[in-house]
């Protein structure tokens, strides 16, 4: 997999679990424990997504 191929592969699902926050957020009495996460998961991906960038400007 290249580093283009990963990075969109991340983004999309960064996307994705964007969605899903604001769709959890939306109802009447949104699950704090999905919320928080959905929201970890969404910190995950884009720390990786600056190391790989990182990586690609160092390396």
């Amino acid at each position: 997999m290249t580093l283009q191929t990963r990075l969109d592969s991340l983004r999309l699902r960064h996307a994705e679990l964007e969605t899903r926050l604001a769709d959890e957020d939306s109802r009447p009495r949104p699950d704090t424990d999905v919320v928080l996460r959905l929201k970890l998961e969404k910190l995950r991906l884009k720390e990786e997504m600056e190391r790989l960038r990182a990586g690609a400007l160092t390396g």
